[in-house]
């Protein structure tokens, strides 16, 4: 088994010292984070298994990988994208992958994995972000190496506070984590950007002492106003991740100089674990285009210097990889390699500094992000289009023939993770060529300058369409960039009005959409123009197709068009889905649970109500929701009196702490133990309620519900096998007499164990606006099939459907209206009381005590300080 780093292996040593925190939320100590990590590798199971963490925001990430590390596991380190990463995992047999989900992880076998050689500990990404499958290869010996070479050069503290602001899985960003931890100071997990102004506020109000960034970070920095921030915590800068240009690195010094932080300009590459050289702070005015020395353990070697001294790179040092990985075969590899070809041309300068005068191979690093020009080609060539690709670290130029300069731009920033300016794409007759055949790669890249097609120059249809997806569906709020559909209280109910506006914006839609920030999601759909994607079919999340199936099926049965019974049913199969993936996430879920069965009760009982006035088949007290109780013969509006009862029943559920806990720590347990239990109810004897008979009450259908739940829950073979055999059980049982509702019964839950299901382009939209008003269809259908009584069948359903889907936007209007106007009279309300407060305080305390107690209001969106809402004559001296 491989040695464990130094950094991860003695994590406890460093006691109660604060370890990760996430600003406003969790936080570990090292001891914390030790148990942490040994109880997540016992998770992981026994044996040696190479272990996929996907790295997003939080403490998980990084719990896991020190997990793997500890426990002697190969971790590999990957993006939240499976268009990028799914390749990586197929070509190298991952046996167990690992994601955040609410408050804890979703472990998922895959396999049995590959044979690991006994040094292997790391696998990362290279060659940027062009889907290609090579990975790096990295022993503990890497690891460890290159966090103490590291921690040698920079000041690094034990009472230092150092921010992620990089990608974990991008070998900077591990970095600093590594040699953070490898001297007992804090790693700090933001989920913010730098040019988020809260961030700037968190960095303050923790003390930070370091901040890293590649060229593009410090682009950022520049136009948020960095150079006027007074951060007194701050004691160095740190770039790398490309060549930055010398003037801001002169720039960036002098200014370090005078707030009293130091700059550190670094050199390196994910095949040498992260750094290979770096230039002392003391240097960096003077020589603002060096790379610096070799850092502590490096050598550096210049084969075949010209008579400019210029030559190709060679770095050697412990951190050196083992190698390449192409497919899971090479991690049974040992060491291939023992010096690492940098792929750059460089001269030792005068002073003893290394300087990079460019690159020897078809590499460029725009945004620190380092793309193979030949793969780029390679792409474009496979969508039938010749090409030639040039380009440096301020982004690519590229020439096609017979090909659509705007669609490849836009391709390629999707497929590259750039932003839309950095890819310019010119249509020319012919590659350019030089006498000797070659492409003439400055003719390229005179044609992308002089006739560009960058995605983002396309015009734009109005606001950020993903913005306008997330305001359409939550009307009335204000949508910052950090929301995510689950923080901003997201449901079932708005779950399919949101992951349809985004697919038609998006496309395909990770599976975590929901935990992921409005600016993360937008930036797909930048990158892509804002256009749909031109498939013919479209991957929709399967319980929004389900739920669309469900309506139809119950208004067509209920209408005479047809008769195929079962749609309630696997409506609440897909009520059990959603509830696992929404309701459970907050930390405190049974308010989030509560409000859900309200927005199902409160429409109900209403609608119910104005029914019992005007039909004769309903009374006053079906508007209760206790047809189970009070034995009716109404039962058409059965779904929406069982669901919010078993949500009630779930409320109670989780306000145990324990169960909150065992919801955590086994989330397939609970569960599949509601099922259990659920399946006892079919046995209780309730004097013949022909309410239960028809499989319509809590007890009689919650399993099905819960077989719901286990199947978003479901993360590897054994339970996806195990909810099947419940299905394979529970219909039979429940539906002996019944085999087609049987039969939709099973395929519908069934299908919840699939992600998503191809839907025909142009039904998309229509499936999502089914799927959203599926509430309403279900209220209202009763009441439309009877005032068209006498039409034909099919007319009368397709009305059913075109009222619930009007009523629903009719309500979603009238809610928003409703929502403005109290957030109105709320924004009235805290101005007055800011205004009247600061008055007392004035009296009280004099102007500068009210300078020094002012606070800061929400003002129609805007956050401003207490004395902007003062007179004139009334506000403290400069304010």
């Amino acid at each position: 088994m491989t040695e464990t780093p130094g950094f991860a292996g003695a994590l406890a040593r460093h006691g109660g010292r604060p370890a990760v925190l996430v600003p406003g939320g969790e936080s570990l100590s090292y001891r914390e984070l030790a148990a942490r990590a040994d109880a997540r590798a016992a998770e992981l199971g026994g044996g040696r298994k190479l272990v996929a963490v996907v790295a997003g925001p939080g403490i998980e990430p990084v719990v896991t990988y020190l997990a793997a590390l500890r426990a002697g596991h190969v971790a590999l380190l990957v993006g939240d994208d499976p268009v990028r990463t799914e390749p990586l995992l197929a070509a190298h047999d991952v046996a167990v992958m690992v994601r955040s989900e609410g408050d804890g992880v979703r472990i998922e076998e895959r396999g049995p994995g590959p044979v690991l050689h006994p040094d292997l500990a790391l696998l990362l990404p290279t060659s940027g972000s062009t889907g290609s499958p090579k990975l790096v290869r990295l022993s503990a010996r890497n690891l460890a190496a290159n966090a103490e070479s590291i921690a040698g050069y920079l000041p690094i503290r034990p009472g230092d506070r150092a921010p992620l602001t990089l990608p974990l899985q991008y070998c900077y960003g591990l970095s600093v984590v590594n040699s953070n931890l490898a001297r007992g100071a804090t790693v700090v997990l933001p989920d913010r950007s730098v040019a988020d102004p809260a961030f700037w506020t968190e960095f303050e109000e923790l003390g930070l002492t370091s901040l890293h960034g590649v060229p593009y970070t410090f682009d950022l920095l520049d136009a948020t106003g960095f150079a006027e921030r007074a951060l007194p915590s701050l004691r160095y800068v740190t770039q790398a991740g490309g060549r930055w240009d010398p003037a801001a690195v002169t720039r960036y010094a002098a200014l370090g100089a005078a707030r009293g932080w130091s700059l550190y300009v670094m050199y390196g590459q994910t095949e040498a674990t992260a750094r290979m050289a770096y230039l002392p702070p003391e240097r960096a005015a003077t020589a603002p285009s060096a790379v610096g020395l070799p850092v502590p353990g490096g050598a550096f070697s210049i084969e075949g210097p010209g008579p400019d001294g210029v030559g190709d790179l060679v770095y050697r040092g412990e951190n050196v990889m083992l190698g390449y990985a192409r497919s899971g075969a090479d991690l049974a590899l040992g060491r291939t390699v023992d010096h690492l070809e940098t792929g750059d041309r460089a001269r030792l300068r005068p002073d003893g500094l290394l300087e990079i005068t460019g690159r020897a191979a078809r590499f460029v690093k725009p945004f620190g992000l380092r793309v193979d020009l030949d793969e780029v080609e390679r792409i474009i060539a496979g969508q039938g289009t010749q090409a030639a690709a040039t380009g440096d670290d301020r982004g690519l130029s590229v020439a096609v023939v017979r090909g659509d300069p705007a669609a490849v731009a836009d391709l390629l920033a999707e497929r590259l993770g750039l932003p839309p300016t950095a890819v310019r794409v010119a249509a020319v007759d012919a590659i350019p060529r030089l006498p000797n055949g070659k492409v003439d790669l400055a003719a390229v890249a005179a044609a992308a300058r002089e006739h560009p097609a960058p995605a983002a120059e396309r015009p734009a249809a109005g606001p950020d369409p993903v913005r306008r997806a997330f305001v359409a569906v939550f009307p009335g709020r204000t949508i910052a960039d950090t929301d995510t559909f689950v923080g901003l209280g997201g449901d079932s109910l708005r779950y399919v009005q949101t992951a349809l506006r985004l697919q038609r914006t998006v496309g395909a839609l990770p599976p975590d959409w929901p935990e992921r920030t409005v600016a993360e999601l937008a930036a797909p759909a930048r990158a892509a123009g804002a256009r749909p994607v031109p498939r013919r079919w479209l991957p929709v999340e399967t319980p929004v197709v389900l739920r669309t199936v469900a309506i139809v099926l119950i208004v067509g049965s209920h209408v005479g068009l047809f008769r195929i019974l079962g749609g309630s049913h696997v409506l609440l199969a897909a009520a059990g889905w959603a509830f696992a993936r929404f309701a459970l996430a907050p930390p405190r879920p049974s308010r989030t649970i509560l409000r859900t069965a309200g927005r199902i009760a409160v429409p109900s009982a209403l609608w119910v109500a104005w029914r019992a006035t005007v039909a004769e088949d309903v009374d006053w007290y079906n508007a209760l929701l206790l047809n189970y109780v009070i034995d009716p013969e109404a039962w058409g509006y059965w779904f929406v009196e069982t669901l919010p009862q078993i949500l009630l029943l779930m409320a109670l559920l989780f306000a145990v702490p324990a169960v909150r806990a065992l919801d955590r720590s086994r989330p397939f347990a609970l569960p599949a133990a509601v099922y259990l239990v659920g399946l006892l109810g079919q046995f209780v004897d309730d004097g013949g309620n022909a309410f239960s008979l028809r499989q319509m009450s809590v007890h009689t259908v919650i399993w099905l519900f819960a077989l719901g739940w286990a199947a978003q829950r479901a993360g590897t073979g054994p339970q996806r096998v195990a909810v099947l055999a419940g299905l394979a059980v529970a219909v039979p049982m429940m539906f002996a007499h019944e085999p087609h509702r049987a039969a939709v019964v099973a395929v519908g839950t069934a299908l919840l164990l699939v992600p998503t299901l191809p839907v025909p382009r142009p039904l998309v939209r229509v499936c999502g606006l089914l799927a959203g008003a599926s509430l309403a269809i279900y209220l209202t259908h009763y009441a439309v099939m009877t005032a068209l009584t006498g039409l034909p069948t099919a007319l009368v359903v397709l009305a059913c459907l075109v009222a619930g889907v009007v009523l629903q936007e009719l309500l979603g209007r009238a809610c928003a209206a409703v929502r403005a106007s109290v957030r109105v009279e709320a924004d009235r309300s805290v101005h007055l009381q800011a205004h009247r407060g600061a008055r007392l305080r004035g009296l009280r305390f004099g102007r500068a005590a009210a300078q020094r107690r002012a606070v800061e209001v929400h003002e129609h969106g805007r956050v401003v300080p207490v004395e902007d809402h003062l007179p004139d004559a009334r506000r403290p001296a400069g304010a």
